[in-house]
């Protein structure tokens, strides 16, 4: 029977180190947000000796560190030279060297904290789906390698036969940098390691009021309210899920995009060998398309847009798993019949660009905007809102990025299942 729920939480220990108490108390920082960008944050601020409180709306990891599809994928996701034409060479290097330097970063804390999550850089396939997405995914294959990574390279179709047991793909970029994980294990571990750090993690606490007084700020939340001199933001996609918090200004700037995945029965080997014995994540080419890898315990975690929609529940996740294990079968024919033993959803917080944004607004340090790629860059970026909180801005690979907001918007993505047609045309198209 399938399981309507993340394999990432079933999989792993729940923190049990919460502040059982009222939130109270005044402190250096106070950090909204439990996942990957807010701990890291909350952790390097508690070991340089400041007072830090984390507030999470539910537990440890439920947003978007929790519900992914278990990729560190290095490098920017966008098309390079794109990259390079909408934010400048300099720039569009020194965000393509950030997303390395993250994933160095959550192999160094996994090391220092002796965190038991199967990290391994397994390297990453970007796989063409049709003959036409050859040429250009060679192209910036060849950039890539010329201009940030070395390592990248391309693989021909007739290199893919020990990569990927399917004949549905035309050719790879293979970057060998990125990385795969239990998001489970690390977010536990990490909070674990952030509350013997020094940090106060109170969860169950969404935060409901932002005022200041005194030089300041009270975050109000139904278990009490405590005091800060900085506040930081770390929450994207989920940033408007209270009603009347003081994130709203981060609504009009964030689509919150629903993103599905499925996880299989455990494969046995003859099954794994002819999926992936490559044994890498792995990402199609298509503007509707899917990705792809091997759990530690050999199921195959495949996900995907699936449908455009903002509604992650389980009767969403249901139809969104129905359309991901036809869109597997077509891929893998071998797993048609496959029993799917979970399936579930969560929010992206895209932006406009597909950029992420990290910098402060209305008194309040925020990052966020990850646009599905979040697991890899929200380590660099927690730690940089922390330099930030700390008066040091240089280490921000963003700083000075505008972050207007989205026209027409008003924080209910209406307009999603035009997007997913419009996509899907340019997909027949291609």
């Amino acid at each position: 029977m399938t399981a309507y729920a993340s394999y990432w939480f079933d999989t792993s220990e729940s923190f049990a180190g919460g502040q059982a108490g009222p939130v109270e108390g005044r402190f250096d920082v106070a950090v909204i947000g439990g996942g990957f960008t807010g701990l890291t944050a909350a952790r390097r601020l508690a070991r340089e000796g400041l007072s830090v409180a984390l507030l999470e709306a539910e537990h440890v990891g439920a947003g978007g560190s929790g519900r992914n599809g278990g990729h560190l994928n290095n490098g920017i996701a966008h098309d390079y030279a794109s990259a390079k034409a909408h934010l400048g060479a300099t720039r569009a290097h020194a965000l393509y060297k950030a997303y390395d330097r993250s994933i160095d970063m959550i192999e160094e804390t996994i090391a220092e904290e002796r965190i038991a999550c199967d990290f391994r850089r397994s390297g990453k396939l970007k796989l063409a789906s049709k003959p036409s997405h050859v040429e250009g995914l060679r192209q910036n294959c060849a950039l890539i390698a010329r201009e940030v990574d070395p390592e990248a390279r391309w693989l021909q179709k007739a290199d893919l036969r020990g990569e990927v047991g399917a004949e549905a793909f035309h050719g790879a970029i293979l970057q060998p940098k990125s990385a795969m994980m239990h998001m489970g294990r690390y977010v536990s571990g990490l909070a674990d390691a952030t509350r013997r750090a020094g940090a106060l993690i109170w969860e169950d606490a969404p935060v409901t009021g932002r005022t200041k007084r005194d030089g300041m700020w009270r975050l109000v939340t139904p278990r009490g309210t405590l005091a800060a001199e900085r506040v930081i933001a770390a929450t994207g996609a989920y940033a408007g899920a209270v009603k009347g918090a003081p994130l709203q200004m981060f609504r009009k700037r964030i689509i919150s995009v629903g993103s599905f995945i499925v996880a299989t029965r455990v494969l046995s080997d003859d099954e794994v060998a002819a999926t992936l014995p490559g044994d890498r994540t792995c990402v199609t080419s298509m503007n509707i398309g899917n990705y792809f890898r091997l759990s530690p315990d050999r199921r195959v975690i495949f996900g995907g847009r699936a449908r455009f929609s903002a509604d992650c529940d389980q009767r969403s996740d249901a139809k969104s798993g129905a359309i991901l294990r036809d869109g597997m079968a077509r891929i893998f024919p071998h797993l048609a019949g496959v029993d799917i033993d979970y399936c579930w959803g969560g929010l992206v917080g895209m932006t406009k660009d597909r950029f992420p944004r990290a910098g402060e607004m209305n008194g309040m340090i925020y990052g966020m905007g990850y646009s599905g790629h979040g697991a890899q860059m929200s380590t660099l970026i927690g730690a940089a809102l922390a330099d930030m909180a700390m008066g040091k801005p240089e280490s921000n690979p963003l700083e000075g990025l505008d972050w207007p907001r989205v026209p027409g918007y008003s924080g209910r993505p209406w307009f999603l299942p035009l997007v997913g047609i419009w996509f899907a045309m340019k997909d027949r198209l291609s």
